[in-house]
């Protein structure tokens, strides 16, 4: 099959139809004709779009870019469409609260803004197709990881917020003060009612302290995840060597699978142990219908 090169008139049309270009342009069009010297003013704006379209397409790192686009439209018979979520993806996010959404929005639209970047980058190189083919699932992948960690989060916090730790700290301090005037009682109905309850209150307070440091085990996670993520997506840019993200993937992955499992607890919650090694295709998904909620 042959492949349609990118020409003149593509590199003119996608400098043309930039978006700040066409800002830049229409406003000044616009301004210029409400001058009483419209006549002088709407020449030098056209010739200064002439220049800055002329000054563009030369770059050669600019033609490069469109030739990546020529060429995968060339293949795929057309711009990608993107995908629909999935139900899993729709109902994972649908599960977060607003702000845990807009975080995982923007570090979505890095990753696909990283991605483009880099098509263009290498359009005109040469450079092999495997290095695209392994990041891309690859970044889905510690996406898909990123979001169940944010799930983890929020149902953490949920059930942190059920809960006053001061609260059942004073009830056991009071319980443990009944326990001993029943033991210097000699009740012993009532000595072993009040030792199943100091020990349920204990309990209680247990439970709370593991989740408040899983809590702040699984921010301190998120935060580096997070990192990880964005210096992967902006590292395809400028290296080719698909091993060593490859590597760093899996690095990736495997602290995410030790994070899950320290909040193992919350599963049934969460719903961490189910789909772990099949994300679905995020870079490729819209998000939008659920995001913009």
């Amino acid at each position: 099959m042959s492949r349609r090169a990118a020409g003149v008139p593509d590199y003119l049309r996608e400098a043309f139809l930039f978006r700040w270009n066409l800002l830049f342009f229409l406003g000044g069009a616009a301004a210029a004709a409400l001058t009483p010297v419209a006549g002088v003013l709407l020449p030098l704006v056209a010739a200064g779009e002439l220049t800055y379209l002329t000054g563009l397409i030369s770059i050669p790192r600019f033609r490069a870019a469109i030739d990546a686009k020529v060429h995968t439209e060339g293949k795929s018979g057309g711009p990608a469409t993107p995908q629909a979520p999935p139900p899993s993806l729709l109902q994972m996010l649908a599960g977060l609260p607003p702000p845990a959404r807009k975080r995982f929005e923007a570090l979505h639209a890095r990753c696909v803004e990283m991605r483009g970047i880099a098509a263009g980058v290498r359009g005109a190189t040469g450079a092999p197709g495997a290095a695209e083919e392994i990041r891309t699932p690859g970044l889905d992948r510690l996406l898909w990881l990123f979001l169940r960690l944010l799930l983890s989060k929020t149902a953490l916090d949920r059930f942190l917020q059920t809960m006053n730790d001061q609260e059942i700290t004073a009830r056991v301090t009071e319980l443990r003060k009944n326990l001993a005037s029943a033991q210097a009682a000699g009740d012993d109905r009532v000595v072993r009612s009040l030792q199943d309850s100091v020990a349920m209150g204990e309990l209680r307070l247990e439970n709370y302290n593991r989740a408040k440091k899983n809590g702040d085990f699984v921010s301190v996670e998120l935060d580096r995840i997070e990192g990880k993520i964005q210096a992967l997506a902006e590292m395809a840019v400028n290296r080719q060597d698909p091993d060593f993200l490859s590597s760093q993937v899996d690095s990736a992955a495997e602290s995410m699978r030790q994070t899950e499992r320290a909040v193992s607890e919350l599963q049934n919650l969460t719903g961490l142990g189910e789909q772990l090694d099949e994300p679905p295709p995020i870079l490729d998904t819209d998000l939008r219908q659920v995001l913009r909620q």
